[in-house]
């Protein structure tokens, strides 16, 4: 028999949540709390295997419920239930430990989902918060490549860093000068310095030169 604890500020809320779970023969609601700490005591207490924790709850809010039961080591399986789609709250919750994060919207239709998922050790994300997931990765990887220089650019920065004007990196790496311009004018862009000694910090820092 699988054990959910629910803890939200709602007893409307509460008695819904129950009511979805308890559809579920062999999973069993072993314990309801109305706010932070209260939920907290009865994780300690009775170490369910999944905690469905309001976000926000008089007292202790949900993040710190979740970072708490972390930090004890419990084996425990949070899920995080907000009515606020809110990227910072999503971005909280991943930081606190939760492995789930389901809009109370959602509820009805995504919860036993998202219980199901927690218990086989899976993590679980409303839509929207996958939406929010997909497009900060998207924004990292755009900001990454953008500052990934090509191997003619790093050859022009380390000449560049060690001391070369275009006339003599062009001649070493035997491209125009108006290459080498290019080439430098790309890597500022990318790495976004606005003159040579921001090319020579980023060349110190890439292990390009040796100081």
């Amino acid at each position: 028999m699988k054990q959910i604890l629910i803890a939200d500020d709602h007893e409307v809320v509460r008695t819904g949540l129950r009511a979805i779970i308890e559809t579920r023969a062999d999973w069993i609601v072993s314990g309801e709390a109305a706010d932070g700490k209260e939920a907290l005591e009865l994780a300690l207490k009775l170490k369910p295997d999944v905690a469905i924790v309001d976000y926000s709850m008089p007292g202790i809010n949900g993040l710190e419920v979740c970072r708490r039961i972390k930090s004890d080591g419990l084996n425990t399986g949070v899920l995080i239930l907000t009515g606020f789609d809110d990227e910072e709250i999503l971005t909280g919750a991943l930081v606190a430990g939760a492995r789930g994060f389901l809009l109370k919207s959602d509820a009805r239709y995504h919860l036993l989902t998202a219980v199901e998922a927690l218990l086989d050790r899976q993590p679980y994300f409303s839509s929207v918060a996958l939406e929010q997931l997909l497009g900060d990765f998207v924004s990292i990887r755009k900001e990454r490549s953008r500052a990934v220089l090509t191997a003619r650019e790093q050859n022009v920065v380390q000449l560049i860093a060690e001391g070369h004007t275009s006339k003599s990196a062009g001649a070493i790496l035997n491209v125009s000068v108006k290459t080498v311009e290019t080439h430098r004018g790309s890597a500022m862009r990318k790495l976004n310095v606005s003159s040579a000694a921001g090319l020579v910090r980023y060349a110190v820092r890439a292990k390009l030169i040796a100081l």
